[in-house]
């Protein structure tokens, strides 16, 4: 099979291009970076490519829109270097990273389920951390740590250096505490709140979260894709 690609049909650098919506120079930069194997020249010293290059451009265009630029050319490179366990290795770590995003998209969904209505920004105020404690009932030491772990982020006085909670800080302070005595970990906690400051509160990321959860099912699609095109490529390879 690779045989037959990597002969007979030869395809000028402008015909692999326009066959994959590119511009020649993409197409020799592709090569540079290893994502195509080494093109042919002619007696001439011109690039001449074959099908072969134009499966290894269909796989790497269809391996990025789930893995990324970065990893698909990683991916790509190994491939054309005999490292085929380093592809997979990679090709690994990005469906790890999707499966850990499941599970993010999971917890902020149970999590949202059991917040109360008065986690929401206050209206107006700041607070220090002493009657922030007692507020939530626990101990300042406990608020210093919680902000070790990137739970809260209070500013510091320009004056005095005490810590000072606006309506965000104290918002995520009570988020942390309502999720803590839910039996959440630390660990487990610090991504929600991550995605409650990205998304404004707790009501736009309710309405995010359809967003968030076709965007990591169309990722899921784009692996299978890219998987389906390098198997293809690899078979030509070989």
């Amino acid at each position: 099979m690779a045989q037959n690609l990597q002969s007979g049909i030869q395809l000028r650098p402008v015909d692999l291009a326009r066959g994959h919506g590119l511009s020649t120079q993409a197409v020799r930069n592709y090569e540079e970076a290893g994502i195509l194997p080494a093109a042919g020249r002619t007696l001439h010293g011109y690039r001449t490519y074959t099908p072969l290059h134009a499966r290894a451009l269909d796989a790497f265009l269809a391996l990025v829109p789930g893995h990324g630029h970065r990893t698909a050319t990683s991916i790509m490179r190994a491939v054309n270097e005999s490292a085929v366990e380093e592809a997979f290795r990679l090709i690994d770590e990005s469906h790890a990273q999707l499966l850990d995003d499941r599970r993010t998209l999971r917890a902020v969904e149970n999590a949202l389920r059991d917040l109360a209505p008065v986690t929401e920004v206050p209206a107006s105020g700041e607070s220090f951390i002493g009657p922030l404690a007692q507020e939530l009932g626990i101990k300042p030491a406990t608020l210093r740590a919680w902000e070790r772990a990137g739970l809260v982020r209070p500013r510091r006085d320009p004056l005095t250096g005490y810590r000072v909670y606006d309506g965000a800080a104290v918002r995520d302070a009570r988020l942390a505490r309502q999720l803590r005595r839910g039996g959440y970990l630390l660990e487990q906690i610090a991504p929600l709140l991550t995605e409650v400051r990205s998304a404004g509160g707790l009501e736009p990321l309710e309405a995010a979260l359809l967003t968030w959860r076709e965007r990591l099912a169309s990722r899921g699609r784009a692996l299978l894709a890219g998987a389906a095109e390098l198997e293809a490529y690899l078979r030509a390879h070989d």
